[in-house]
């Protein structure tokens, strides 16, 4: 009977640990993996097609490098348009070595996709909302790190060739691969007269000797590489040499003041065509993009002299400390005040020149390497590297011929050594930042009616009052959207039939006072315009006397928050105010 009952539990332990799995996908990707751009594509097309009632598929363009810059969309089209809603946009790898970013975006489409309909949360958030990806803003860079030798910090930007050191050439000398074993280390010489000594505790690192001792040796090169244009310098003339995150066109600056600005805003391709997309896409009322390095929540002002509303400041702060509590080691930042100043980014550009509100995370944080709040000491971090990366990221220093300096000592950590997430912690960082992000696409304005008050004034003139609320954090206009009138104020419409007219308009505050901001023109007072739009966590009382009888129809429409429809009868009634927390769509939304 014992072993009966044994065996019945054994037999059972695979069901139970199936019903405590993830949810399955209908792709198999795995995220301890780095995807190339031929494997990103690839698993971007299977996801397209293995949830076609889901996700779109296109090419915003190409690269200088001729690949195209995927786009994905997510949307729902049974409640509607994915421009209909309000929209979020995703998009990572501007700079090429930022690779885990890319990895970050397949994530979020990945999980989004396989829990639709199954996590009733994220069914709401996707009937609700549209999504757009672009995992690879920067392909050319990627693959250049990938394919080609690379350090950690190579290739940041992209490869249209620039004359970086003004001799007439184009990218003609940039690191050489020594040892041909597809890393950039660092390269030193014997020297009798270096500051230089091999550590005597760890052989794989050179320290500087002291001042008042004696010369230690040896002396840094710098990286792995030969001076091929005979200039007297090593390495200044690389691949590239240009930023494509200093190239949008909020605050951008030319390359004397800038680096990396390059000609003018939009001049390379990557960076016009998402341009392009998001000035064709006002829906857009959310970005994010994710960078690599750094374990930071980053918002503007990216300059000093920039200055931001201060509602629109309690918005992104109210996000990023939220953030800050999901994302363990990471620290919301302001980026002038915090980091360093940027002309030309692009969040600044979603943010300053389209009224989005947009946050960079940068998603590496070496204080998760032994999940301590203070950074890393040099020996904490080699121990990490050792103990739980088993030295994979070191090259060990060994003699190679060297054309001008003769036998040189090579290298040191390899271009996976730092930056970049360690392949088996990518997973649960692509996570936590997928659920910061959907926690900011959850607070995108969502436009609901509120409470009804129709009052007879006498011989067929009624008084309608009616309410429109948002729950969310964000307004349906951010305030310096309408400080610099950016895009179209919100529109309230009552529309009439033959046998009625409206006419006079307003909020509730400012009927008695309506001026031409409230009314679109003062001869049709069936249209106020709303420059504030509906504030986050707000709702508004708009007001309309009606000369008729029968029905009207209300709606009122938002670049960022959709447009809702409302109709009502002119009789007596009252209809008592909605919980405004329902997050299904309302049977009258468009």
């Amino acid at each position: 009977m014992i072993r009966i009952i044994t065996l019945l539990a054994i037999l059972c332990i695979p069901s139970i640990s199936h019903a405590q799995a993830p949810y399955p996908s209908k792709v198999d990707l795995h995220f301890d993996h780095w995807y190339d751009y031929a494997e990103m594509t690839k698993a971007l097309h299977d996801l397209v097609e293995a949830y076609p009632e889901l996700l779109a598929i296109e090419s915003l363009g190409k690269s200088v490098g001729e690949r195209e810059i995927w786009l994905v969309t997510l949307n729902n089209p049974a409640t509607g348009s994915d421009r209909d809603k309000t929209a979020m946009f995703i998009d990572a790898n501007i700079h090429g070595n930022e690779i885990q970013a890319a990895e970050t975006v397949l994530y979020s489409i990945w999980y989004l996709c396989k829990s639709y309909g199954v996590i009733d949360r994220i069914t709401e958030l996707i009937d609700e909302r549209s999504f757009y990806f672009v995992p690879m803003e920067n392909p050319d860079g990627r693959e250049v790190w990938f394919h080609q030798p690379a350090d950690p910090h190579f290739l940041r930007g992209g490869i249209r060739p620039v004359d970086n050191d003004h001799d007439g050439l184009l990218d003609e000398d940039g690191p050489d691969d020594l040892d041909g074993d597809g890393h950039i280390t660092s390269m030193w010489i014997r020297d009798e007269l270096g500051r230089y000594e091999i550590d005597e505790d760890d052989p794989r690192f050179f320290t500087r000797v002291d001042a008042d001792d004696p010369p230690g040796g040896w002396s840094r090169l710098g990286q792995e590489g030969i001076d091929n244009d005979d200039d007297g310098r090593v390495n200044e003339d690389g691949i590239g040499g240009y930023d494509p995150n200093r190239n949008w066109p909020a605050d951008w600056q030319p390359e004397w003041i800038q680096y990396g600005a390059t000609d003018y805003p939009f001049s390379l391709p990557e960076t016009r065509v998402i341009g392009e997309f998001l000035l064709d896409h006002p829906n857009v009322a959310a970005c994010q993009s994710y960078h690599n390095a750094g374990g930071m929540i980053l918002q503007g002002p990216s300059a000093s002299y920039m200055k931001y509303p201060r509602s629109d400041e309690r918005v992104h702060s109210t996000i990023a400390n939220k953030g800050a509590e999901m994302l363990p080691f990471y620290e919301p930042m302001i980026a002038y005040k915090d980091l360093y100043t940027v002309h030309g980014g692009e969040d600044g550009f979603t943010y300053e020149a389209l009224g989005i509100v947009s946050f960079t995370n940068e998603l590496w944080s070496d204080k998760r390497m032994y999940a301590k709040e203070a950074n890393p000491s040099r020996d904490e971090r080699t121990q990490f590297r050792d103990l739980l990366q088993f030295e994979d990221v070191f090259v060990p220093y060994h003699e190679v011929d060297h054309p001008t300096y003769g036998k040189v000592m090579v290298g040191g950590t390899k271009k996976y050594s730092s930056r970049v997430t360690p392949p088996w912690m990518l997973e649960e960082g692509c996570h936590r930042n997928f659920a910061f992000t959907m926690f900011h696409a959850d607070e995108m304005p969502l436009l609901q009616w509120g409470a009804l008050d129709v009052k007879k004034l006498g011989f067929n003139l009624w008084k309608v009052t009616v309410e429109v609320s948002n729950d969310k954090l964000i307004p349906s206009r951010t305030a310096m959207a309408a400080r610099h009138h950016i895009g179209s104020p919100d529109i309230m419409t009552c529309t009439t039939t033959s046998s009625s007219q409206v006419a006079t308009s307003g909020t509730v505050r400012s009927l008695q006072k309506t001026t031409k901001l409230d009314v679109i023109e003062s001869e049709h007072p069936q249209k106020i315009l709303v420059n504030n739009g509906i504030s986050g966590k707000d709702r508004t009382l708009f007001q309309f006397i009606v000369d008729g009888s029968g029905q009207v129809e209300f709606s009122y429409k938002a670049e960022k928050g959709g447009t809702i429809h409302r109709k009502v009868q002119l009789k007596e009634q009252f209809a008592p105010k909605p919980v405004h927390n329902k997050r299904a769509i309302p049977d009258d939304h468009s």
